[in-house]
């Protein structure tokens, strides 16, 4: 049996989040640390843009900065999202390739939500996954409403898949900070979505807490990966490497606005 590294449930910026999944990636390739999957969360609620994206089209910038939502780009694929800090917990899985036995971006998608897929079952819900198209990554739906997206990084043999669990979902708040081209006011985009995005809560009818699901997260990639997570930390080394890739490209506007990054 495998032996991978638990990083329980903790709480940053999103400039750190995303600094400490890359520095993990990095980690994992360098062979200093094994397999990982990470728990997280996000104060102040953010937005995170896919790593092509522009942020001017996808994110109403004014609305964040008037709220104290932080934006900031992934490094990897995928969509515009709101993380919000009551609502969601989000994973990440830094994983070798060769770990998993599959190859190809699809099957690693769905190996590695088969574990959202028994998480939402153990807390009640029937969940399924969903393949995606060349418009949306793979992601997860109950009753044919997504309440799970996820995104990839490859470099190296590996890969950083993370993503989000939806415990909860204020959709009026969601679009206040996300664009969307053909709507004119946020209710008409929350008139839509309330057809298409759900959450545990709302599909269990009864008040999940973040730190339930991260419990149910945990035993479902357990059961569904056959792998044993062994509770751990951040090595020194990935923490300082991630205060330094916060500071000379997470937090910055060349690489928020522009995907560049430039040194200092």
């Amino acid at each position: 049996m495998q032996t991978w590294r638990l990083l329980r449930m903790r709480t940053y910026d999103a400039f750190m989040n995303m600094a400490i999944d890359e520095a993990v990636l990095i980690s994992v390739i360098e062979e200093k640390t094994p397999n990982t999957l990470r728990f997280y969360r996000w104060n102040p609620s953010a937005v995170s843009i896919g790593r092509f994206q522009d942020i001017r089209k996808e994110v109403n910038l004014l609305n964040c900065g008037l709220a104290g939502v932080d934006v900031v780009r992934r490094i990897s694929g995928g969509g515009a999202v709101y993380h919000d800090y009551k609502d969601e917990v989000t994973y990440s899985a830094i994983v070798r390739k060769a770990d998993l036995g599959v190859e190809d971006a699809s099957k690693v998608y769905e190996k590695i939500c088969s574990g959202l897929v028994k998480a939402a079952q153990i807390l009640g819900v029937k969940a399924d996954f969903n393949v995606g198209d060349y418009k949306q990554c793979p992601n997860i739906t109950i009753n044919k409403k997504k309440f799970s997206g996820s995104a990839q990084c490859h470099r190296k043999g590996i890969v950083l898949q993370h993503g989000t669990f939806l415990v909860g979902v204020d959709l009026r708040r969601m679009f206040t900070f996300l664009r969307v081209p053909w709507a004119k006011t946020c209710m008409e985009v929350v008139c839509v979505a309330k057809d298409k995005i759900t959450s545990i809560r709302q599909d269990t009818g009864r008040n999940v807490s973040l730190e339930e699901a991260e419990e149910a997260l945990i035993e479902g990639f357990r059961k569904v990966l056959g792998v044993e997570l062994v509770e751990g930390e951040l090595t020194e080394y990935e923490k300082q490497l991630a205060k330094k890739l916060r500071r000379r490209k997470f937090e910055t506007y060349e690489w928020n606005f522009h995907g560049r990054i430039v040194e200092k």
